[in-house]
């Protein structure tokens, strides 16, 4: 690791005078220095605004939440409003990282980790997204944790975060604090795929502080599904953040987002327009989920993922529908 000054934000005005001059937001840290053990990040400022006044939940009479960035994510999963009407998301961040981990690791700092991918990780190894150019050797190597969906020849990565999964499909917006004032923009738009920028992962401005998520209401029973290797402390082959209303037995209303298969938390449009409307059963569950994923395009060793996110599409659905077991 490379020698790096230290500095503490005392707010967001002053977080955004200190980044200048090759500088990073600190958060938990549970991301960053691991990157700068590796040689992967090497900044010559690190600005800690994990003290920064951005460590409340609030929940709002209409049932919405406002999530604060510096909130750690087991305080997120342990409150009781999130527990009871997001469901999904408590869950989705339980199933992240270890609990010593989640104790340190932020909101903000969650929604901004990177890729895992072991290419990305070693530097001495070439990689479009740490080394633009350089080439992405994951295609023709060890990829069979890696993109299915969304990717393109300069790079098949895959975003590593739970949380953010749950928050595509909660329809969350992130507050964001910049140079030119504050913004407010869907969490769909703040993660990208990777196309031949590789290397930006998200669409944050030079100096852009999250201070912020806000998540609608959920009013519908709502799970977080993760398949892994291991029962704990491992990234998801495919994970699913899914809510369902049905009414007479038909579709009212479906949020589907995908983890583990792209670049970004992939929300399922598709399989959301062809559920709205259906009968609630297994046939029309999988008639959506291969309506989804007609667009993978699985590499020599992950076309595994193909039927996996197909089957967990169709059980997490029927177990929220009350058809399929548990």
């Amino acid at each position: 690791m490379r020698p790096f000054t230290y500095e503490r934000a005392t707010s967001a005005e002053d977080a955004l005078e200190r980044h200048n001059g090759g500088a990073v937001y600190l958060g938990g840290g549970t991301n960053l220095v691991d990157l700068m053990r590796l040689g992967v990040e090497e900044p010559g400022r690190v600005v800690d605004v994990a003290h920064l006044p951005y460590g409340e939940v609030e929940l709002r009479p209409d049932g919405s939440l406002v999530i604060g960035a510096a909130v750690s994510n087991s305080d997120l999963a342990a409150d009781p409003t999130v527990r009871e009407g997001h469901q999904v998301l408590a869950q989705a961040v339980l199933m992240g990282a270890s609990g010593q981990i989640r104790n340190l690791a932020t909101v903000g700092g969650n929604l901004l980790q990177r890729t895992r991918c072991s290419y990305f990780q070693d530097t001495a190894k070439p990689c479009n997204k740490r080394n633009p150019g350089s080439g992405c050797p994951a295609r023709e190597g060890e990829h069979h944790n890696l993109a299915i969906l969304g990717h393109s020849p300069a790079c098949v990565a895959t975003h590593p975060s739970d949380m953010a999964v749950a928050l595509a499909a909660l329809n969350a917006s992130i507050r964001i604090r910049g140079r030119a004032g504050e913004r407010t923009i869907p969490i769909e738009d703040l993660h990208r795929l990777p196309g031949d920028e590789p290397q930006r992962d998200t669409t944050l401005e030079d100096g852009d502080l999250i201070t912020a998520i806000e998540v609608p209401a959920l009013g519908m029973p709502s799970r977080y599904r993760k398949v892994r290797e291991r029962a704990s402390f491992a990234f998801a082959l495919v994970s699913i953040a899914a809510a369902l209303d049905v009414r007479d037995g038909l579709v009212h209303d479906v949020r589907l987002a995908l983890g583990g298969v792209a670049h970004k938390p992939w929300r399922a449009w598709r399989a959301e327009e062809a559920l709205r409307g259906a009968e609630a059963t297994e046939e029309a569950f999988q008639r959506a989920a291969e309506a989804e994923l007609e667009a993978a395009e699985p590499l020599r060793d992950n076309g595994y993922k193909v039927p996996l996110a197909r089957n967990l599409i169709v059980r997490t659905l029927a177990e929220l529908a009350g058809t399929g077991e548990s």
